[in-house]
């Protein structure tokens, strides 16, 4: 099965080029929150004086602490999936003992999907505003959509091409912010007195404004959700290691912005952005420029981790099937085409509905914060299962739950100021997994199971019947069922019902997506032993499932163990050995017209079968060749019962 397996990353030892790849993969996000933070925190208040600018940086340092550190490099990086991180990686790891959470990681995904359209807009936005310094008429809003065009474009090439080319520019913008924080610092040392929790709780527990603060404040930490969900790209010890330099950084500028607040006390909140404030005079310009080339890089943080998110999603029968490129033979590296557009055209929509970062600021945070919300919850589920200890558990649910439903709170002052937006696009997705998800749910509820060997009898008489025309040499039908000897109804149905089909050999290919990322393997059930085979095959939730060359080699190894022939049965051909030709039957299950669903039922259907459209065809999901499967339509579900009599007429 090597042949078939996506190779494990190379990024996952702890190296130097590993740390430098994850700094341009991982952190554009949060390494970019300090372009717009303290101007989003300040920009809200009418008044500040040092107390206020020290509680806001206490805010900031202990945020970041506890919720970024704490919470998701030192804890949540713990609970992955064979290395796999994201709330659906999570969620994978807990499904079977609690069959209910799949409600909870669809609201989680949701929104931190939602959250990915966004996070391209407001970075870039916010880096390309900073050229009004220079020209006050430059076009900022198409400058940003030109950027971000290219930054989509450029995913197709993987996050391995974009972690090689912009790692090396995080690098140097970390030490640019942190040396430029440091100067602030140096000149106004009292900032550092913020690292006491004492001003922060004194600031949330006084100030008016309190919710509003920290609505903004939130914003510093957003980027935590991308960073687990990006851990398979990169490895948990090369994101746990590179946080440390980041987290330095972050903090020093953070406080030196704030340290140029305290010089920059007053009424007058129509200040410059305390991120260029800081920059000496001559060094303007190029801070611009790096700032603007952080921006670019920090948009794909969220869009890397979207397409992750997509395809756990998919294989966890969230999503439709979509269309997944690998456009390196490193694990993780992979790219939604169908989702790249989306986002795309989302994040463009951003920009030109709400014009100016300050815009996007109040649209930006809420649905990030119901997705941290959901994590929590996850993660005390998945603390469960492991058997951490209870009193652990608790403090885990008192704290993070606290801090997140404070934020949460906070978030939503931001609701009727553009919070709506990324609401109802999360509502949208959530309504899609929802459907899919259940609408799967309501067909298998339908479906009939028949034993194999009821059928094989049948299927062995058919064999000799020449009067009934070979279908195949080899015909292979995709099975649902998991048990060893029941196939679908439907698939006895098309078998001996709606056509009979001869075949040499009768194969029933049943996938199992496993919740692990890389597993590949295999077990035979000869029903009869040569002639009906069923293969059941344990595939990793990362692990293409390429049918066609999963087959063939399953069918090698069977040949070689002289289980089965291989060579064709034709005897011209035979004797040449020619390989046995396949076909596949693939069964679309269609609900018969004449089944009643309840309300709920028929909603749910319906949503489903409109999202349908927009899914690939089986055949391409699995890699079939289109010139030897053959697709069936045969229905599902029963119909009613007559609730009248039916009387023949008397013939005249």
């Amino acid at each position: 099965m090597k042949d078939v397996i996506v190779k494990r990353s190379k990024l996952n030892p702890l190296s130097l080029s590993g740390l430098i790849i994850t700094l341009g993969i991982v952190y554009g996000d949060i390494g970019t929150s300090p372009l717009y933070v303290v101007k989003a925190v300040f920009g809200n208040l009418g008044f500040y004086d040092n107390g206020i600018v020290l509680g806001i940086a206490s805010c900031i340092f202990w945020t970041l602490t506890i919720q970024t550190t704490l919470k998701y490099v030192i804890i949540t990086l713990r609970a992955n999936n064979k290395g796999e991180g994201g709330i659906f990686a999570l969620y994978a790891l807990i499904r079977k003992r609690n069959k209910w959470a799949y409600i909870i990681a669809i609201i989680g995904g949701s929104t931190l999907l939602a959250d990915g359209i966004i996070t391209p807009s407001i970075t870039v936005t916010s880096a390309i505003e900073g050229l009004r310094i220079v020209n006050p008429e430059i076009p900022t809003i198409l400058i940003s959509v030109g950027i971000l065009t290219l930054m989509f474009f450029i995913q197709q090439f993987g996050t391995d091409f974009v972690g090689r080319a912009f790692g090396p520019i995080m690098l140097v913008w970390f030490i640019t912010i942190g040396i430029l924080g440091l100067a602030q610092v140096a000149g106004s040392p009292e900032i550092i007195k913020a690292v006491n929790p004492y001003y922060a709780i004194k600031l949330i527990s006084h100030h008016p404004l309190a919710l509003v603060i920290l609505g903004a404040v939130f914003l510093a930490t957003t980027g935590a959700e991308a960073l687990y969900s990006d851990l398979g790209h990169c490895g948990i010890r090369n994101i746990r290691v590179s946080w440390i330099f980041v987290k330095t950084m972050l903090i020093l500028n953070y406080f030196g912005q704030s340290a140029w607040m305290l010089q920059n006390t007053g009424e007058n909140t129509e200040i410059l952005n305390p991120f260029f404030g800081i920059m000496p005079q001559w060094f303007v310009v190029p801070g611009i420029i790096l700032a603007t080339m952080a921006a670019i890089i920090a948009s794909q943080a969220l869009i890397s981790g979207s397409f992750t998110l997509i395809s756990e999603a998919i294989s966890l029968n969230l999503w439709p099937k979509l269309t997944i490129k690998y456009p390196t033979v490193l694990k993780g590296q992979l790219y939604v085409p169908t989702i790249n557009i989306f986002l795309w055209i989302a994040s463009t929509c951003v920009i030109l509905i709400f014009k100016e970062s300050t815009a996007m600021e109040a649209a930006y945070g809420l649905s990030i914060s119901i997705t941290m919300l959901m994590t929590t919850i996850l993660l005390v589920l998945y603390l469960h299962r492991i058997r951490v200890h209870k009193l652990l558990i608790s403090i885990v649910i008192v704290l993070f739950l606290f801090i997140e439903g404070l934020f949460f709170v906070a978030n939503l002052q931001k609701f009727a100021h553009g919070g709506w937006f990324a609401f109802i696009i999360a509502v949208c997705f959530s309504i899609l997994m929802y459907a899919w998800y259940n609408g799967r749910i309501i067909k298998n509820s339908l479906m009939k199971y028949v034993s194999m060997k009821e059928i094989s009898a049948v299927l062995l008489n058919i064999k000799k019947d020449l009067t009934i025309p070979k279908f195949a040499t080899n015909l292979i039908y995709l099975t649902k069922v998991n048990k060893e000897h029941e196939i679908e109804s439907t698939i006895a149905y098309s078998l001996l019902d709606k056509q009979p089909k001869r075949a040499d050999i009768y194969w029933f290919l049943h996938i199992e997506i496993l919740d692990e990322p890389f597993t590949a393997d295999y077990e035979i059930v000869h029903v009869v032993p040569g002639e009906i085979i069923k293969i059941n095959l344990f595939l990793g939730f990362k692990v293409e499932p390429r049918v066609n060359l999963l087959f063939m080699k399953i069918r090698d190894d069977l040949s070689k163990a002289n289980e089965i022939q291989a060579v064709s049965y034709y005897p011209s051909l035979k004797e040449v050995s020619v390989s046995g030709d396949c076909r596949y039957i693939l069964i679309d299950r269609i609900l018969t017209a004449d089944h009643t669903f309840n309300f709920r039922e028929l909603l749910i259907m319906s949503i489903s079968d409109i999202f349908r459209h927009i899914a690939i065809p089986e055949s391409k999901s699995f890699h079939i060749d289109s010139s030897n499967f053959v697709l069936e339509k045969v229905p599902l579900g029963k119909p009613d019962k007559l609730i009248f009599k039916l009387k023949r007429r008397k013939g005249k």
